[in-house]
Order: C-alpha cells, then sequence, then structure tokens
C-alpha cells in the first residue's frame, strides 16, 4: 500500500515546483514543499520518507534556480528548515519503525501465551457440537480474565466457563492455576464436588504465593460454572462459584439453570465449609446450552440499559451453535455500539439427535 500512496507526496512536489516556476517572482511556493516528506512519514519507512525529502529539497533548488533567488540568504535559510524538518520527520520515523517491531513481538508473545492458557475447544466432542468465541475489551489484548475448557474422559464431558477477578500477571496466573487444576481433575475419575475442590485449593494455593510480592494478588478470586454432560442421559449437572447461570435454548424458550445452591467464588476460602451440590437439568437432542462471563449481560448501551441475552438468545433457535454465537456477537456489539468495558466469553453447547440405526 505505501508503494501507491508515495505517487501523492510525489505528485505534490511536482505541482508545487510546476506552480513556483509558473507564477511571478513575488510568489514563491517552496516552503510548501515540507508537507511532502511531512506526509510520507505517515505511512512509509524512513528510506521512503528520506528520499521524498531529498527529492523536496532538490525541487527547491530548481524552483530557486527558476525563480532567480537560489543565491539569496533568505532561500539559504529555506533549504536549510527544509532539510532540517525532513531529517526529524525521517528519525521520529525510524524511533516509530523501532516500537512498531517491538509492539509485533510483545503481541506475538501475548498471542502464543494466549493459545496455550486459552486452547481452542474441539468443534464436536461425542454427542455434541460447541462453538466458544472470547472477545477482548482492551483492542489490542490478546490475553483477559475470562477463561474456558473443555475436558473429556469415560463418556462424560466436562466444560469450563470463569472470570477472574483481579489484575495484573497475579491474574493471568489465577487463570492458568484454575484451567490446569481443570483438565488435571477432569481426566480421572473425580466428581464434580472434588473437580470444584481442587480448583479451589489451587487457586488459594497460587494466590498466597503470589501475595507475598504482589499486594494485588489479595484482592484476587475467581467465579465459575462447570457443566457435566453425559453421553448417555439426557441430562446436564450444573456447578456455579458465583459466576452467572448458564441458559437453556429449549425449542422457542430460554430456561435459566439456577442451581439451588451457588456457591462462593474460589480463591476465597469459603468453598470448604460446604461442599457444593451439582444441580441436575434435563438437556435434550437440539436442546442448546449457554455458558458465559457477565460481561454479556452487564454490557450496557448509552442509555445504561444492560443486555438482554435471554431474549437475544430466544431469537436465535433453530440456528446452528456456530451461526447462534455469531449473531449473539453482532447484536451485543450493536448494542454498546462498538465499545466492550469488559473480557467477554461465551460457549454454545448442543446436544446432537441420537445416530439412527
Amino acid at each position: 500500500m505505501s508503494h501507491i500512496l508515495v505517487v501523492i507526496p510525489l505528485g505534490l512536489i511536482v505541482v508545487i515546483t510546476a506552480l513556483d516556476l509558473a507564477l511571478p517572482r513575488s510568489v514563491h511556493l517552496g516552503p510548501l514543499l515540507v508537507v511532502a516528506p511531512a506526509l510520507t512519514a505517515s505511512f512509509a519507512g524512513p528510506g521512503y520518507t528520506a528520499a521524498i525529502g531529498a527529492l523536496a529539497l532538490a525541487a527547491d533548488v530548481v524552483g530557486g534556480l527558476g525563480q532567480g533567488v537560489l543565491g539569496r540568504p533568505e532561500h539559504h535559510v529555506e533549504m536549510l528548515a527544509l532539510f532540517a524538518v525532513s531529517a526529524v520527520v525521517v528519525v521520529f520515523r525510524v524511533v516509530h519503525e523501532r516500537h512498531r517491531a517491538v509492539l509485533h513481538q510483545v503481541r506475538s508473545v501475548s498471542e502464543v501465551a494466549q493459545r496455550v492458557l486459552l486452547r481452542p475447544l474441539p468443534r464436536t466432542v461425542g454427542p455434541l457440537r460447541i462453538a466458544s468465541v472470547y472477545l477482548a475489551a482492551a483492542a489490542e489484548a490478546r490475553i483477559g480474565g475470562d477463561l474456558y475448557a473443555a475436558a473429556r474422559a469415560d463418556g462424560v464431558t466436562r466444560l469450563l466457563i470463569g472470570d477472574v477477578r483481579g489484575k495484573g500477571l497475579s491474574a493471568i496466573s489465577d487463570a492458568a492455576a484454575s484451567l490446569c487444576a481443570f483438565r488435571e481433575a477432569s481426566h480421572g475419575p473425580t466428581t464434580l464436588p472434588e473437580l470444584m475442590t481442587r480448583m479451589e485449593n489451587s487457586i488459594h494455593q497460587n494466590l498466597t504465593e503470589h501475595a507475598v510480592t504482589d499486594t494485588d494478588a489479595q484482592e484476587c478470586f475467581v467465579t465459575a460454572a462447570v457443566a457435566e454432560i453425559p453421553d448417555a442421559e439426557p441430562t446436564v449437572r450444573v456447578i456455579t462459584c458465583g459466576h452467572p447461570p448458564p441458559l437453556l435454548l429449549h425449542g422457542n424458550r430460554v430456561l435459566t439453570l439456577e442451581p439451588d445452591q451457588v456457591a462462593p467464588p474460589l480463591g476465597l476460602e469459603l468453598l470448604a465449609a460446604s461442599e457444593p451440590r451439582p444441580a441436575t437439568f434435563p438437556f435434550e437432542p437440539g436442546d442448546v446450552l449457554l455458558l458465559y462471563t457477565d460481561g454479556v449481560i452487564e454490557a450496557r448501551d448509552r442509555a445504561g440499559a444492560f443486555f438482554d441475552l435471554p431474549a437475544r438468545l430466544g431469537e436465535r433457535a433453530g440456528e446452528d451453535v456456530g451461526t447462534l454465537l455469531e449473531r449473539l456477537c453482532e447484536h451485543l456489539f450493536q448494542h454498546v455500539e462498538g465499545r466492550l468495558d469488559d473480557d467477554t466469553a461465551v460457549i454454545a453447547i448442543e446436544r446432537l439427535p441420537a445416530p439412527g440405526p
């Protein structure tokens, strides 16, 4: 693209020089040539910028010769000023290129870190079809405070969604500890209450280690919801730890899977006081289960109205989970006019009909 845009400053140099030679000697347009290198620096590298600056200086010499003012002191000052401005613009462009290279490297590292931390969910697991989306509130962010994961063992699929409440490296560390504990415990013969207890212990230990050197770690905790879906039963078992309850799209109806017992968030040493009990809900073929973080339901428009997720979900009845999530994200961005204030993660799970004989 810069190769095409460089025609613009070249055209400016030609036009300004031609007008300078055509106009009377009392009108001198040479100072306008400084626009060419300044404009080039906005889209091209230091090499292109220096070349355009040199051409502008040469054009100023041609204009001075044509008007007979090349030997005058004021024209010498004009040429010196043009050279100085071009040199400063080139220097700033060099600094910009270095910062750009560093930023690109940081983005690459953060993207790799996110892929390690948040592994892509499989599209199909057993009798389930899964779609997921992660939206960072910061435009340049790659890693945020939301997390999700899926694990499969012994004819059972488990899905986790969570939200780390904290900031800095301690929040990312808590997210990693939560995901590691979930993946490790889900592959063995572990019940849902035991799974949540292991996650609580792992997160609390991680917080304790970081609290010595990071005061922000003392303010961290994790809200989470875990869904366990057996292949052989049209049910889903849910435990929520201070997290928004899942939604179930059954036909045209949207049901809130609100457990009788909501456990406290993880990392506060409150889970051990009362072991959480999973709540069981019907999850039949054709139903869609939606796990989400509060970045969705707490999204506000300019008038302060919250995003109505159940209503929007009901409008998407009959769509496959991939299209459903795509449409929900479109509605969400329309509601907030393209500005998210919080990270957002959503998982949609559809139970497929049993295969025929």
